[in-house]
């Protein structure tokens, strides 16, 4: 008779336990997929363990309904990690494990991957151009240039362009103008660079070679300016490490949109070693076949956003952060993990090195590269020799005044421009035309009922919309506090700002780029096209143009509407205006034109500013750091936040109150504040609160949570409310 064994499977449901089953009779190993019951439903689960004795009683377990004994199982390291995390981030292990796998991986159904192909351009269709595609055949010719801006297309992408391609995709491929490469295929193979290397100056060399001398865990900050070559030293320290060995690389980026531009040129410079890229633009079939290839090892580079942190990589030897400062990094819901950190903590159990690269570190990471914990590599220069920072001058605009936001030393400095043919950026972190609908007679503002918000005026659609949670109602013809009919839009935003350019420039090609702009499927990546081939003249956007993006011909950047920020109750508020400002100021003068970046503030003198007039990154975050050691506030202490929400303010109160009084009675360690209501105080139509916790070192803070937790799930009033631990949170 066959033994039966006993299993310990992890689920995604919120109890930090495993649960035991009987094997079935199954060959089953750790790392594999199961299909389970769980009450009255079926669920998927991984095999954490395989054990000879369960604690429950044989006759009480269930058997196992399903294994997928044909997929590769999970690994210890990646089982590792995840714990790790769960651990720290107070998170349960199940749903941890389960939601750093692919959809399709979560599904009780086997996970087929469908065959994946990319398309590119053959020296034929290079050669026969545009012209040879008529213009009724709109879909090929759409095609046929997306192709020609990019190395090649995976059909993720060319699903964003048309539901229809692939009919007008054979068509060019029968033509002999396109060739289609199965992705795996495209893995086994290696083509010969299609890039000239630039040459490298002294500060990458020597950046370069002090890298690649590493041997086992080093963390390294590498701190260069805008457009010091961080992505072509990047590249070389890839070149090193791949070629040595049959080793594997994981490069992290913090948004979507910077994925396939360095993708793109990670593959005409590296295309030896087989590439994949991971993150929520790809389709399930396509997410799956490129975590399988990196699970496997085909893949050698594998490029992502944070959740591609997770991905099992069997032979990781270098791990990659770009712009490591980035908020982006920090998952603001499910496990409250920040894939900078846990990518160093990958690197230390996997002992290899991790860069960390960007023109304005986190504080954090700054401090410790100044202490010695991190190793600190600088790019003094811009890699262009003929590229010279930009000159920064702030427009006082508390004297000079501004007519429609514009003052008129920005205006007569775009007119310029327009005049030598060459590009501006005009910088709003503020979508929508107006900020605010308000009532000229008793100074009502037209309010969110879901939020603590004000309701952002849309004119070209007449709607008002709250951007917190997506609530919009039409544009109210009077104010119903008063019924006065004079009502104003107020302040700007970008849909009100190109208004005023178009009125002041009739002849200017303006194109604005927001979230509202870009929500048609590759609108963004069309309109970075347009940019780069001239066709724009004056460009209008948010932090989605403020980093990664190289126009050669932009040579003024104007940033409007920062002052806001000086004097937030956020203490990281400076620290990410400094960041944002000094990102959007690199987009002007990469190339051998000069760049010139004009800030209107009321506020000119502000250390701030004066900082980033100089450019000196290093003066002012010493600065900031010594206000953070004067107020304790991180990297000179530790935060948790338990954040709560629910119908009825009352109820997170009692809760709230009943977690500072157990945290206080458990620990005498660590810093329990009074609950307090966010700045935010309702969002969603629901009432919020926040309790801080801060100590000096991380683990009386883990020991006090380990406990606190568990007494917060078994309270009353668990069930009636919504409460989440943030461990080192980003936002209060």
């Amino acid at each position: 008779m066959t033994r039966q064994h006993f299993l310990k499977i992890a689920l995604d449901v919120p109890l930090d336990r495993l649960f035991d089953y009987l094997d079935g009779g199954l060959e089953i190993a750790p790392g594999q997929r199961v299909v389970v019951p769980f009450g009255r439903r079926k669920q998927i689960g991984i095999v954490v363990e395989v054990s000879d004795h369960s604690d429950v009683p044989a006759d009480k377990l269930k058997s196992i309904l399903q294994a997928f004994s044909n997929e590769p199982p999970l690994d210890a390291e990646t089982f590792a990690l995840l714990r790790f995390c769960a651990d720290y981030y107070q998170y349960p292990y199940g749903q941890a494990l389960l939601s750093a796998l692919p959809t399709r991986l979560r599904q009780t159904e086997p996970a087929v991957s469908r065959k994946q192909h990319v398309y590119a351009l053959t020296d034929a269709g290079r050669a026969a151009g545009m012209e040879s595609i008529p213009l009724r055949k709109a879909l090929q010719w759409r095609l046929f240039a997306a192709l020609l801006q990019n190395a090649e297309l995976s059909e993720a992408a060319l699903a964003e362009l048309s539901s229809g391609w692939r009919k007008a995709m054979q068509v060019l491929t029968e033509c002999g103008w396109v060739q289609a490469t199965e992705v795996l295929a495209r893995l086994k193979n290696s083509i010969k660079a299609s890039a000239t290397e630039p040459e490298l100056n002294q500060d990458q060399i020597q950046a370069l070679q002090a890298m690649c001398e590493t041997q086992g865990f080093k963390p390294w900050l590498l701190h260069g300016i805008t457009g010091s070559g961080k992505t072509e030293v990047y590249i070389r320290l890839l070149q090193s490490v791949l070629a040595a060995n049959d080793g594997q690389a994981l490069v992290l980026v913090p948004e979507i949109n910077l994925t396939p531009q360095l993708e793109a040129r990670f593959r005409s410079r590296l295309p030896e070693f087989p590439m994949v890229s991971l993150h929520s633009n790809l389709s399930e079939s396509e997410r799956l076949l490129n975590w399988r290839l990196a699970q496997s090892g085909q893949a050698r580079i594998v490029i992502g956003t944070r959740l591609a942190v997770f991905t099992p990589m069997p032979e990781l030897r270098m791990v990659i952060v770009d712009e490591e400062h980035d908020g982006s990094y920090k998952q603001q819901d499910g496990m409250r993990y920040h894939a900078r950190d846990v990518a160093l903590m990958r690197a230390k159990r996997r002992n290899v090195p991790i860069v960390l690269g960007s023109a304005t570190p986190a504080l954090e990471t700054w401090h410790n590269a100044h202490t010695g914990k991190y190793g600190l590599l600088k790019l003094a220069d811009r890699a262009v020799l003929t590229a010279k920072l930009p000159n920064i001058r702030c427009i006082d605009v508390s004297k000079g005044g501004t007519q429609d936001g514009l003052s008129p030393i920005l205006v007569e400095a775009m007119r310029e421009r327009l005049t030598r043919g060459e590009q501006s950026l005009l910088f709003i972190n503020r979508r929508g035309y107006a900020p605010v609908l308000l009532c000229s007679a008793c100074n009502w503002i037209a309010p969110c009922s879901r939020c603590s918000s004000r309701l952002v005026v849309h004119l070209r659609q007449g709607r008002l919309r709250c951007h917190h949670c997506g609530h919009e109602e039409k544009i109210t013809r009077q104010c119903p506090s008063c019924g006065n009919p004079d009502l104003h839009p107020t302040g700007h935003g970008t849909q009100r700002l190109e208004a005023t350019l178009a009125a002041l420039f009739p002849e200017a090609r303006i194109l604005r780029v927001d979230r509202d702009s870009t929500r048609r499927k590759h609108a963004l990546t069309d309109m970075l096209t347009a940019v780069h081939a001239d066709e724009v003249d004056i460009l209008v956007g948010t932090q989605m143009l403020a980093k990664g993006h190289d126009f050669p011909n932009l040579t003024l950047v104007g940033v409007m509407d920062t002052d806001s920020a000086l004097f937030s109750p956020d203490f990281r508020a400076a620290e990410r205006l400094f960041a944002q400002l000094m990102q959007v100021a690199g987009r002007a003068g990469r190339a051998d034109k000069a760049g010139e970046v004009l800030i209107q503030t009321a506020f000119p003198d502000h250390a701030l500013f004066n900082a980033l007039r100089e450019q000196n990154y290093a003066a002012y975050a010493q600065q900031l750091l010594q206000e953070r050691r004067q107020t304790q506030f991180p990297p000179y202490a530790y935060m948790v936040l338990l954040r709560a929400e629910a119908n009825d303010y009352g109820m997170v109160q009692r809760f709230l109150t009943y977690a500072a009084d157990k945290a206080r009675e458990l620990s005498e360690k660590v810093t329990i504040y009074d609950p307090v209501r966010p700045q935010m105080e309702r969002l969603k139509g629901m009432e919020r609160g926040h309790l801080l916790i801060q100590a000096n070192s991380r683990p009386p803070l883990q020991r006090l949570l380990k406990t606190l937790v568990a007494n917060l799930s078994a309270h009353p009033l668990n069930a009636k409310i919504r409460w989440a631990v943030d461990v080192d949170p980003l936002e209060f």
